[in-house]
């Protein structure tokens, strides 16, 4: 049976206009279990997210009690978000699996992610967390917090963190045996925990991986067949968003990075999306589809998504 890195998207848990209470996020964590269980029946799946809304929760309730608990630092924000989210979706695939008769076991892996100390990412933070904002908030939360912010992709202003090179994965090991036996594992949460290692130590740091390229490092490391990337689009577009827009039903790697040097894919939105499908195939990988969770059936029959081969 192959082994399938399952990237899903932060609309796993959030759609836009939800507020974000535990019993929506659980809710659509049920919707997307019901759109995803058929892969777990076909493959040996390791299941890796996004946490850019939960963690940058996190961080408002730190910053609004700081006066009566201490806050906590950016890496152990990433750790809480990744119980909650794991826990969350462990609850909704091991009941849609027991409603489907499906004998599949579940665990969600705490995972850190080891980066480079120099990497540039910590100088200039780029990563969008959190809530989206007004200009004018977001311009007034940056005077008032020190915090930097961007407009992100259109959809409004948001605070952004430092967003470091994932280079490898330190609980690879125990991601291979478990899905060798037989477990779902759902690990990597938010792009995994930013940690460096000085004088054989691991040192937490600041920062936001970014979900799709540490899935890519996952893959490679564990040594993946496949990676599927879920998202809010049901595949990839030329000139998405203008009236040339043209939909891409599969290419190869030097056709992505052709496109992407042509600038089609925008740097908040697709462009780590097929950075990571490169990376993923260029490390071994056979095949990449990116799609959304409402269209994955669809797509393994050859009806919609992005395919990416090398």
């Amino acid at each position: 049976m192959e082994t399938l890195v399952l990237a899903v998207g932060g609309n796993a848990l959030l759609r836009p206009g939800d507020k974000g209470t535990a019993e929506e996020q659980i809710s659509r964590a049920q919707e997307t279990a019901e759109e995803i269980y058929p892969l777990f029946k076909k493959f040996k799946v390791v299941v890796t997210h996004g946490n850019g809304p939960q963690v940058g929760a996190i961080l408002l309730q730190n910053e609004n009690s700081k006066d009566i608990v201490p806050p906590m630092p950016l890496d152990i924000c990433g750790a809480m978000s990744q119980g909650e989210i794991g826990y969350m979706l462990t609850q909704s695939f091991h009941n849609i699996l027991e409603k489907k008769n499906i004998d599949k076991r579940i665990v969600t892996l705490l995972t850190r992610v080891i980066v480079d100390k120099n990497d540039p990412a910590f100088k200039n933070p780029s990563k969008p967390i959190g809530p989206f904002y007004t200009e004018e908030e977001a311009k007034r939360l940056a005077r008032e917090k020190g915090w930097h912010v961007i407009e992100d992709s259109g959809r409004g202003w948001r605070r952004v963190v430092p967003s470091p090179d994932p280079k490898e994965i330190v609980e690879k090991g125990a991601i291979r045996t478990l899905i060798d036996e037989g477990f779902i594992v759902i690990a990597v949460g938010g792009g995994g925990i930013p940690v460096i290692k000085e004088d054989g130590h691991f040192i937490g740091v600041e920062g936001v991986i970014d979900k799709d390229l540490a899935s890519a490092t996952l893959g490679r490391d564990i040594r993946a067949d496949k990676m599927f990337i879920l998202t809010s689009v049901d595949r990839v577009y030329l000139n998405f968003g203008t009236p040339q827009q043209r939909p891409i039903e599969q290419m190869t790697v030097s056709e992505a990075k052709k496109y992407m040097e042509e600038g089609h894919f925008k740097k908040g939105s697709m462009y780590p999306k097929i950075l990571a499908s490169i990376r993923f195939l260029e490390g071994g990988g056979k095949e990449v589809l990116i799609t959304s969770p409402e269209k994955v059936t669809e797509a393994l029959e050859g009806d919609a998504g992005t395919w990416i081969y090398p």
